[in-house]
Parts: structure tokens; C-alpha cells; sequence
């Protein structure tokens, strides 16, 4: 019985163990771990399977196990189509059907490689021994070369000096890393001196092709995926997304268009466009490249417009129009007439259809709730089939076959549907409320399983992220809401002015000024819910991560209801946080050496001698988005000022606690602090 095996099967029997009879169990911190997670899917040429990656923790072990599991679309059951202890992702069916391609790490692999499994089951094969490794494998249209990237050395020249490199750096007894050019970090990794490059290599075995190693040019260092490049019909040329300002510095990202072969230099399609561009899909005809263009340089969370660039006189046109959101990664349909794109829309993740013939218009295909991760059949059909990843606050991500006219769905993974059915998760609603400048403010109201609306609850008001990363309608791990409402307490989620997904006039509405209006909105969020007859006023506590970390500690010297605040990896000092971080919109406005008194006037650490909140803070060691010191700095003010603080300290974990059982006692902690402020339960 192998590792994955075991991991199951402790899973059934948690399964096995809940009550059948005497009815369904809260949803636990531990029982949330007993769910499995998907990640990537994709449907095969004919639409009549589906492939898509599902990981399963084992607690008692720590960490998790990702396999492939194939569907059929007409909704039979489904089966595991790997089973070794490595991690499988990335799967991308073959022109014809017949095999999958996906990322793995096996046996003495000492970095991920592409890998090829037949569709109707058998042994994988290993099809690249890259020593820099090998991700984001895409087919080739006509299914002999598969594209992949790694990241190099561009210095040396063969793959056995590459290799020896590699080998020498990871024995090495010397620890230092050094660097002469920005940045040096992305969100929880270093990034070091190697470029991520593409290259090709035939299916059957043979001699790899670099090429984009000749241009000069390469993939963002710090994030690329399959949707960072895209390879043309006829199999001539790839369009990839590289950084412009080769120093990094600058974030510039710009289209390129190079040969396949590597053998031409590289052309800069977009270079007109002072913003970022992304997201290259060729036409299946050939005849289009579609790309997403911003307008505002070096501000992330600025509208992303639908640019559709002829092939043949290389004209763009905007296919967004004045429609206020933003487009994601692009799918085609198979006849080339119109385009489709999971996008961010009052919360919801949607997903629209872009017709060629009516730009400006597009159609929304689903509503409510979320989905993502959408994939098309590429046979040439009148309506080709469709799957995609379905997701709410109370379903975990699930494998659905669409209908792309009427948005009908066929449910094809059941992995949790045991899990589920035997346990009770609390009313889920979003209300609207007047916020800062008594514009409309959407907020997620998650309710106790056992809510009595005769009664009075405690509020555990949560704090998002981003500041531009709206919560969805769709499940959140780190920050479940069904769990802490499990533990007697209506939780909140509200999307403050800066929110994505609500018009680009909103998620700008807080540049420069980072707070003012999100503090508002907090503040009206909490006095709405204190007006409601089911809340008890007394009994409210708020808390949030990243930004929202950086809200609570706003909230720590400004006025507020609240008995307790939560703050997770918070940006606590602004000018040391603006220091380590190279967020993209950071030079939009200006530097803080510039204008010191306006980062004075936003930075919480300014207004420390007003705070009197007991406040938890707890941060990760390798955070590189907000270094470790803003966790440090603020318990330790908290505590010369003689507030109860409590600080937790993960050495282990990054800007977010993934660790399973680091996890648990997240929750415990979190659990513990808040019910010792605000009991928990009606009353």
C-alpha cells in the first residue's frame, strides 16, 4: 500500500466516522482538512473527458498528495489516473486525444519534469531531464513537440554545465545569495539569477529547441504559467509575456511574437502600450491574437481591456469597450468567433462570452456561483463542450461539464459530496450597505448552522486582502468562514472601496490614499450590523491578513466597536514595508522619499500611542510580501504600551499558514483569542 493509498483511505474512514443518524456534525478546522482541493482542468479534443488535478492532505503527515483523475463529461463516475507520492499537475490533453502531459517531480528527479500518461491508463513516461526543471507544458497543434519552461542560466551554454551549477549550489556550505539588481523576492520564494525561458522537444524523444534563449527576452521571474505564451495554429510562432525593463525595476509587461524555431529575433507587439499586457491566445484559424492590455502603468488592479490583433495587417481593436471589468486568461471558441473569459464581477467569478461581431456586449454564460479554470473542446462543433471548476462558500471546488448557451451545468467530480452531506454549514447571504460616501458596499454574511434569528450573536468580522482582491462567492481555506461560524459567530466579509470585480472607478477609489475610505467602510459595516436585532454590539471582533492586517492595525489607533482585532502577516510600518516590497503600483504616484508625510499619515506604526485593542498578531518567518519584522515591530510595540497582545510565530510558513497541522493551530489560536473577548453563541 503506498503513501497515497493510505492517505485515502484515512480520509474515507473520517468519513466513516461521522454520524449518519443522529445528524449532521459543524464544519471543523479538521474536517475542512478532510476535503479534497482541485486545481487544473482540461477537456480532450472530442469533449468527452476531462482531466483535472486533485490534492488530498494527509494531517498526520503534514502534507498533502496531488494526483490526476479523469471524468468522463456525460457524468459517469470518474477514476484516479496516477497514484505516485509526487505531486501530478498541470495536465493537458494531446491533439488526438491519446496521452496527457503534466508536471511532476519523481523518483531521482531532482527538479519537476514533463511527463506523458496514455489516456486509457498505463505507466507514465518521462519525457524531459531538464536540470533546471521543466513547467507550464503546452502541445504543439499538431501534437509532435510539447513547449515548456525553464528557468536558466543564460551564462552557460550546455545543459551538463547547467546541471553541475545546480549541483554545486545545493551542496554548497555556503548559505549567502547575492544580488545586483531588483527585486529579490516574489511573495514567499527568493528569486535567484536564472531566467525562465521557453523551449520545445519533440514527443517522441530528440533535441530540445530553446526558443526564446536567442531574443534576449524571457518570462516573468517571478510568475509565469501556460497562460504566460501561446503557440500558433500552424505551430510557426509563440507569443509570450516578458518584462521589457530587463533590469526589473520598471514592471512593463509587454506581448512578443517569436519563431518557433528561436531562430528570428523577437517582436514587440505591443510596445505602444505604457501598461501591462498579458494573456496571448492565438484564433484557431490563425487569423487573431487576442491579449489583455491595462491602461495605467504600474497599477496592477487597473482594468484589463480585451485587444484583439490582427495576424494579417497587425491592426488591435478593443473588444471590452467601456464594459467596466477586467478579462482573465482567454479561451477561444473552436470556429474563431468569439472568445471566453472566467472574470471577476461583483463578487462572483463569471463566465463571459465575447462575440467578434458585437465587441463592447459581452454575454455572461453562469451567474452565481463561481467558476474558473474553464477549458473547451477543440473539435470543430456547433456548441463544443465545456468543463470548468464550480465553487461557493459552501461547495469546495467541484469539476462541472457547461453548457456554453445557457450555462446549465453536469456535475462530474463527487469527492466531497460524503463529506457534505454530513455536515451542517450556516445560510449564506450578500447584503448591500451604504459605505464611505454612502456608496453601496456588497458584504458576505455567513450565519451558525443552528441560527436563531429570535437571538443575539456575536460578529467576527473579517478583513480582506489586496487591498483589490474582492472575497468571492467561492471557498476560502486559510479563512473559512463557515468554520468560525461553526463556532458561534456570524462572520463577515465585506469588499471595501478598492475591491476588484465592482468598476474600475471603485477599486481606484483608494489611490493614493490606502485607508481612508476602506476604514469607513469597516467602520458603517459594523454599525449596520449593529443595528441588526440579531447581533449583540457588544460581542464584535475583527481581524483580516496581508491588507486586512494592515486594516486592523489601522483600526488599533482609530476608533472602533471592536473587543479584539487579528493581524496576520500586517503591513504595520509603511515605509519599511514599501522598502521590501516591490508591489507593482508602488511608483504610480510617487516615492516615499518624496512625500514622507503622506506615507506618515497612512502607516499605522504613526499612531501607536493610541492603541488600547488587545490584538493577536501572528506572522510566518518566510513572508517575503510583508517581511516578519511587521509582526515583530507591532506585538512588540503592543506590548510597551502594556496591551494584551499575544504574537505566534510560524517558522515554517510564508504569507500564509498551508501546513496542515500548522493549520489546525491557527484555528485553535484564532478560536481561543476571539472567545475570550466575544463569547461565542446565541444569547
Amino acid at each position: 500500500m503506498n503513501r497515497i493509498t493510505r492517505a485515502i483511505l484515512s480520509c474515507i474512514a473520517v468519513v466513516m466516522l461521522m454520524p449518519f443518524a443522529v445528524g449532521a456534525e459543524k464544519l471543523s478546522a479538521e474536517r475542512m482538512w478532510s476535503m479534497v482541493r482541485l486545481g487544473d482542468a482540461d477537456i480532450s479534443p472530442n469533449g468527452k473527458l476531462a482531466v483535472v488535478s486533485v490534492t488530498l492532505f494527509d494531517v498526520d503527515e503534514n502534507r498533502g498528495y496531488t494526483d490526476l483523475w479523469l471524468y468522463p463529461t456525460d457524468g459517469t463516475a470518474g477514476r484516479q489516473l496516477t497514484t505516485d507520492a509526487a505531486a501530478d499537475s498541470s495536465p493537458a490533453f494531446s491533439p488526438d486525444g491519446k496521452w496527457i502531459a503534466f508536471v511532476s517531480k519523481r523518483g531521482d528527479d531532482k527538479e519537476s519534469q514533463i511527463y506523458l500518461i496514455p489516456t486509457d491508463g498505463g505507466e507514465a513516461r518521462r519525457l524531459t531531464a531538464i536540470p533546471t526543471g521543466a513547467n507550464a507544458p503546452k502541445w504543439f497543434p499538431d501534437g509532435r513537440k510539447i513547449a515548456f519552461v525553464s528557468a536558466i542560466w543564460t551564462d552557460l551554454a550546455e545543459w551538463k554545465a547547467q546541471a553541475k551549477r545546480m549541483k554545486d549550489r545545493a551542496d554548497s556550505k555556503m548559505s549567502a545569495k547575492e544580488w545586483d539588481r531588483a527585486p529579490i523576492s516574489y511573495w514567499d520564494r527568493f528569486l535567484d539569477d536564472r531566467q525562465p525561458h521557453l523551449f520545445s522537444i519533440p514527443v517522441d524523444g530528440g533535441e530540445l529547441t530553446a526558443i526564446t534563449r536567442q531574443s534576449g527576452r524571457h518570462l516573468s521571474k517571478a510568475d509565469y504559467s501556460t497562460s504566460s505564451y501561446d503557440i500558433s495554429p500552424d505551430g510557426a510562432e509563440v507569443a509570450f509575456v516578458t518584462n521589457v525593463d530587463q533590469t526589473g525595476i520598471d514592471p512593463n509587461y509587454d506581448v512578443m511574437i517569436i519563431a518557433a524555431c528561436g531562430c528570428k529575433p523577437a517582436i514587440n507587439i505591443t510596445e505602444g502600450n505604457p501598461a501591462d499586457d498579458g494573456s496571448p491566445s492565438y484564433s484557431p484559424d490563425g487569423r487573431w491574437l487576442a491579449y489583455a492590455a491595462q491602461s495605467i502603468k504600474g497599477f496592477y488592479a487597473d482594468r484589463s481591456k480585451l485587444m484583439l490583433r490582427s495576424r494579417s495587417d497587425s491592426s488591435a481593436q478593443d473588444l471590452s469597450g467601456t464594459w467596466d471589468r477586467s478579462v482573465g486568461t482567454l479561451i477561444w471558441h473552436p470556429n474563431s468567433k468569439s472568445i471566453f473569459s472566467a472574470i471577476d464581477d461583483a463578487a462572483t467569478n463569471r463566465i463571459y462570452r465575447f462575440d467578434l461581431s458585437k465587441p463592447s456586449t459581452p454575454t455572461a454564460i453562469t451567474r452565481n456561483p463561481s467558476f474558473g479554470s474553464l477549458a473547451l473542446a477543440t473539435a470543430q462543433t456547433k456548441k463544443p463542450a465545456a468543463v470548468a471548476i464550480r465553487q461557493s462558500f459552501s461547495e469546495p471546488p467541484t469539476l462541472i461539464a457547461l453548457d456554453l448557451d445557457d450555462g446549465n451545468v453536469r456535475t462530474l467530480s463527487r469527492l466531497n459530496e460524503s463529506v457534505l452531506a454530513q455536515t451542517s454549514l450556516g445560510k449564506v447571504e450578500s447584503i448591500t450597505y451604504a459605505g464611505s460616501n454612502q456608496q453601496p458596499i456588497q458584504m458576505w454574511v455567513v450565519y451558525p448552522p443552528d441560527f436563531d434569528p429570535t437571538k443575539k450573536y456575536p460578529v467576527f468580522m473579517l478583513l480582506h486582502g489586496g487591498p483589490h482582491n474582492a472575497i468571492q462567492d467561492a471557498v476560502q481555506w486559510r479563512w473559512n468562514a463557515h468554520v468560525f461560524a461553526s463556532w458561534g459567530y456570524i462572520v463577515t466579509w465585506h469588499n471595501f472601496h478598492g475591491s476588484s470585480g465592482f468598476g474600475q472607478n471603485f477599486a481606484d477609489a483608494i489611490n493614493p490614499d490606502r485607508i481612508s475610505k476602506p476604514y469607513e467602510d469597516t467602520i458603517k459595516a459594523a454599525d449596520w450590523l449593529a443595528s441588526q436585532p440579531f447581533v449583540d454590539a457588544d460581542r464584535m471582533v475583527a481581524g483580516g491578513g496581508s491588507y486586512g492586517g494592515f486594516l486592523a492595525s489601522t483600526l488599533l489607533g482609530r476608533t472602533h466597536p471592536f473587543k479584539a482585532l487579528i493581524a496576520h502577516a500586517a503591513v504595520y510600518n509603511s515605509f519599511t514595508q514599501i522598502g521590501a516590497d516591490y508591489g507593482a503600483e508602488r511608483d504610480r504616484f510617487f516615492e516615499f522619499w518624496e512625500k514622507p508625510e503622506d506615507f506618515a499619515r497612512y502607516s499605522p506604526h504613526t499612531s501607536a500611542g493610541n492603541f488600547v485593542t488587545p490584538t493577536l498578531v501572528i506572522h510566518g518567518q518566510l513572508d517575503m510580501r510583508v517581511p516578519v519584522n511587521h509582526g515583530i515591530e507591532l506585538f512588540n510595540t503592543l506590548q510597551k504600551r502594556g496591551i494584551t497582545s499575544k504574537f505566534i510565530y510560524y517558522p515554517d510558513e510564508n504569507h500564509w499558514v498551508l501546513k496542515p497541522q500548522n493549520s489546525l493551530h491557527w484555528y485553535k489560536s484564532v478560536k481561543s483569542w476571539i472567545e475570550s473577548y466575544a463569547p461565542p453563541g446565541a444569547r
